[in-house]
């Protein structure tokens, strides 16, 4: 999965660097993101992996780290996963 987000921040997050050379806990906005491209990145991982984002998890420390994107994929997986009350 990290790999994953990984491109997805080089695709759309516009850091100088490439995200190959950041660790997964590594400071996204100290590496260069904006709430710009945090956005940019959020939406590509919707489009990509088909799902939405709540309105509670669009937040700078949503997009802190790629642990922290990964954690929140994780999360979202297993609502989705979850058979909804009727």
């Amino acid at each position: 999965m990290i790999e994953f987000i990984r491109r997805a921040i080089d695709a759309k997050g516009n850091l100088p660097v490439a995200a190959a050379s950041l660790s997964a806990e590594a400071d996204l906005y100290a590496a260069g993101l904006s709430p710009f491209g945090a956005i940019q990145v959020m939406l590509w991982l919707e489009r990509e992996i088909d799902v939405e984002f709540p309105k509670s998890m669009l937040n700078r420390r949503s997009m802190a780290t790629m642990a922290t994107i990964t954690a929140l994929l994780g999360e979202l997986e297993q609502a989705e996963a979850r058979p909804r009350a009727a």
